[in-house]
């Protein structure tokens, strides 16, 4: 398991890290979160000696980590971190052998991670010779080679098409299933809803939301209701007396309204008032999704 404690990070007048404290448990997917310069990257950069901390701990199986355990983990940094003249093959095994792995157990797992990503046929290309896409199947292959115990993936899914998202997510999926710890941050926070166990946000350097998917969403437990009109002219803004108490009205556009209600509201009364407006095409009444629990928690 990974624990980091209280970890400080000062750049000269500016702070990185505020006493982030994270934890990533083997079978489950962290999902880290934060607007730019949050501290995510530092963060995730510390795990790795990448970073020289001004305080804090970071520990694998409750011991601080050193080179030796650093071997069994896995980064895809945002940046790319593999060499571009180098054949596709050979980087993945170059890597594989670095983390312990033998000459003959790289190679195969080379083998086996092209074949996953459908790049078997590129195993002899430069990667600079890839387009954009498939030198993040590479980047993940490389992250995946010698089978780590903790995989730390800082925007896995920039610049791939659906079809490579979906494929990337059972990759990562598939990673957690066979015991792995997984770490990623992405600002494609479906995506990230889709995928997740756990989630922690963090801003300016400081956590300020952590936990499983449900207990994120029980913080705060109102719903999305959503109301659309069949006349996409038709406007509804309710007045202070059709609004139900504990409501926040999000938007009010032609031919659809949002609000943020209490879950035990009389979706009857309000269905009623929204009626009055026009033929409606859409009443919806879901928990907030993870954008929206994020965008509350940052503003705070």
């Amino acid at each position: 398991m990974l624990e980091l404690r209280d970890l400080h990070k000062r750049y000269g007048s500016t702070i990185a890290l505020d006493g982030v404290d994270l934890t990533a448990a083997p079978g489950r997917l962290l999902g880290f979160l934060g607007p730019n310069g949050a501290g995510k990257t530092t963060t995730m950069r510390s795990v790795f000696g990448l970073v020289s901390l001004d305080a804090g701990m970071t520990l694998w199986d409750g011991a601080p980590i050193d080179d030796d355990v650093r071997r069994r983990f896995g980064y895809m940094p945002e940046q790319r971190g593999i060499y571009p003249k180098m054949r596709v093959g050979e980087q993945i095994a170059y890597f594989a052998e670095l983390h312990g792995c033998s000459r003959t157990e790289a190679q195969g797992a080379a083998e086996r991670w092209l074949r996953e990503f459908g790049l078997a046929d590129r195993a002899g290309d430069r990667v600079d010779a890839l387009s954009h896409g498939n030198q993040q199947r590479v980047q993940l292959a490389v992250a995946l080679a010698h089978d780590p115990d903790l995989l730390v993936l800082d925007e896995p899914f920039s610049g791939l098409d659906p079809v490579g998202v979906e494929r990337m997510k059972s990759i990562v999926r598939t990673a957690a299933e066979r015991g792995t710890a997984v770490v990623f941050s992405s600002h494609q926070l479906d995506l990230v809803e889709d995928v997740c166990d756990d989630v922690i946000v963090v801003r300016d350097g400081q956590v300020v939301l952590s936990g499983t998917f449900d207990e994120v969403r029980d913080v705060d437990p109102r719903r999305r209701l959503v109301v659309g009109f069949t006349d996409p002219s038709a406007c509804w803004e309710p007045s202070v007396g059709e609004l139900p108490s504990g409501a926040q009205m999000v938007s009010a556009l032609p031919g659809r309204t949002e609000l943020l209600v209490p879950p035990d509201i009389d979706l009857d009364a309000v269905l009623l008032a929204a009626r009055r407006a026009g033929e409606l095409a859409r009443f919806t009444f879901e928990p907030q999704t993870l954008s929206q629990i994020f965008l509350e928690a940052v503003r705070r």
